[in-house]
């Protein structure tokens, strides 16, 4: 796509996106072209500076995308702790205890969150147990 500067015959300014050269002198021959402003069909083109792909530009596109990419996934990320928060029991200390008696059929089959120490996990896991800690972002730190 090519973006034009153009201008009608009484001077309003406006801008124009065409798939090609060839396509703006196309329209423009049928009358297709025509002010914004005043429905003048008279246009012509302005000078314009060439919008040239730099490696700087290509940079920043590519900093500005990978920014929008991972504010998505902390979204995600947010929403899907939110949903376990809130259909989980929070058993704090307590959590290899439950998560003990869930898994071997001493208490019933629900969501749980807690705290427990790394040798804790480690027992855990060994037994079979599974579990996964929630994920922390950054953001929810500060």
């Amino acid at each position: 796509m090519i973006k034009y500067a153009l201008v009608c015959d009484n001077g309003h300014p406006f801008e124009g996106w065409f798939s090609s050269s060839a396509d703006f002198d196309g329209q423009q021959a049928r009358g297709l072209v025509t002010c914004p402003s005043c429905n003048s069909a008279s246009i012509s083109k302005q000078l314009m500076a060439p919008s040239v792909a730099t490696a700087r530009k290509k940079e920043e596109t590519r900093s500005l995308m990978v920014n929008e990419v991972h504010r998505e996934v902390a979204s995600k990320i947010r929403e899907m702790v939110k949903t376990i928060r809130e259909n989980s029991e929070d058993v704090g200390e307590k959590f290899p205890e439950e998560a003990r008696k869930i898994h071997y059929g001493e208490a019933e089959q629900r969501g749980l969150i807690g705290q427990a120490t790394l040798t804790e996990v480690e027992a855990l896991l060994e037994e079979g147990i599974e579990i996964a800690p929630l994920p922390v972002l950054p953001d929810d730190i500060n």
